[in-house]
């Protein structure tokens, strides 16, 4: 009996560490974070990323798991911001003893109120009308953000500082490395109950709301009640998300509860991947890179992400995330070596296309808001002379061929996959 019960121990212990052993290894990966990149632009990137990771997360928690589009889930970060800042206030001025890490506490109650307030009733109706309803609501606060101006601080925001919050341990959380372990702590805290809230039933119940209403109302659950339970959660992981935005920046304005917002979001979940829990983690990751480190070589960073959301929709439906999950099964049957020269082939042409793109929409910018007088420009570590018709006729070929040329072997590609996909699953070549 007790090899029995040492049997079934065993059993359950290699079951959790299999389970999350997972989460591991990018907590030693963000541990070791600050002293091996030791430096505080890179720290502050981070910190961006990690908010962005739980703000996209929760937005997915209603898109992915629940089928609610939403065009104004800013209303949940800006209102989580905006009443984490006035607690730092409160706390520093009234010197009560709450140290900053549980600050965002706050913020997720501001989510988790509104998001019942509002959930209440837009989560009546679902598709269109929701997201109509979303849009509508996230106008109104936007507006509201401007008029009261005594809890928002009108156009110029609101402001706070974080190290006059009592210490956590004797930490103060002035440098960004301080506040980078604190964002990333609520983000593994955070993205953690949330990936087991859609293993729960509630949440396995949403997915069934999202994906037959009718047939979930059929077998006895409310659509109106799971879609409020998930909306109300989302929006208070965002309000979490908002409060350490406020914190890491230590101010809030209506920028934050605005339509940019909200887009944003959605782009990062959708290029990520909404049908996958890891696709708004990649995703955010990804836009925060591009935001961050495109701007600083190009104006019209912006006009990429938005050619990357426009590829990712029509060719890539199911995101970045989607893109790995579906060589997964070649992968595992060992056909992976068969796809690399095709693959190699396709991403040749393509990346010429791509350069050719960028080069012509670099030179079209300079020619529209470059300097009186100036004809230089920086592509690709060269100087050219955008005045000269030479560059624009590189980059018109280099766009033109590449294009032929993927779209002449993209057929093959996609037949090459698709015998690899075939046996992963039959066991035998088409």
């Amino acid at each position: 009996m007790s090899n029995m019960s040492e049997t079934a121990g065993v059993a359950r212990k290699a079951s959790f560490l299999s389970r999350y052993a997972i989460w591991l290894v990018p907590a030693i990966i963000v541990a070791i974070m600050p002293p091996v990149l030791d430096s505080n632009v890179a720290m502050a990137v981070l910190n961006q990323m990690g908010i962005a990771v739980i703000f996209t997360v929760a937005y997915n928690m209603m898109l992915g798991q629940g089928g609610m589009l939403s065009f104004g889930f800013a209303v949940y970060f800006g209102l989580g911001g905006y009443f984490a800042i006035h607690g730092v206030n409160i706390i520093s001025e009234g010197g009560w003893p709450i140290p900053l890490p549980f600050v965002p506490f706050l913020g997720g109650l501001a989510g988790l109120a509104f998001g019942a307030l509002f959930g209440s009733f837009s989560t009546n109706r679902a598709g269109t009308v929701f997201a109509m309803i979303s849009l509508g609501l996230g106008e109104m606060m936007a507006s509201s953000s401007l008029i009261f101006s005594k809890f928002s601080g009108g156009e110029e925001g609101i402001t706070t500082d974080r190290t006059e919050v009592p210490p956590f341990f004797g930490v103060e959380f002035t440098t960004e490395q301080e506040i980078y372990y604190l964002i990333a702590g609520w983000v593994f805290f955070a993205v953690f109950l949330m990936y087991r809230f859609s293993r729960t039933p509630i949440g396995r119940i949403a997915n069934a709301v999202r994906d037959n209403p009718e047939r979930a109302e059929f077998l006895g659950y409310s659509q109106k009640w799971v879609r409020f339970m998930s909306f109300s959660v989302a929006g208070c992981f965002a309000g979490v998300a908002g409060a350490l935005f406020a914190l890491n920046y230590e101010i809030v304005t209506e920028e934050t509860v605005g339509a940019l917002t909200s887009g944003v979001v959605l782009l990062q979940a959708y290029i990520g991947g909404i049908g996958f829990f890891a696709g708004p983690i990649v995703g955010a990751v990804i836009f925060t890179l591009l935001q961050t480190l495109m701007s600083n070589y190009t104006e019209i960073w912006a006009l990429y992400v938005g050619v990357v959301f426009v590829g990712t929709v029509m060719y890539a439906p199911a995101g970045l995330t989607g893109l790995i999950m579906m060589h997964i099964p070649v992968y595992r049957v060992g056909r992976m070596g068969k796809l690399t020269v095709p693959y190699a082939r396709i991403a040749l042409p393509a990346l010429i296309c791509a350069l050719g793109a960028i080069g012509f929409l670099e030179l079209w910018q300079h020619i529209s808001a470059g300097a009186t007088g100036e004809s230089e420009i920086h592509v690709f570590f060269m100087t050219l002379d955008y005045t000269s018709p030479i560059p624009w006729i590189v980059f018109i070929a280099m766009f033109l061929g590449g294009l032929w040329d993927a779209r002449r072997v993209a057929p093959a590609v996609a037949d090459t996959y698709g015998n690899a996909l075939h046996y992963a699953f039959t066991g035998e070549d088409q």
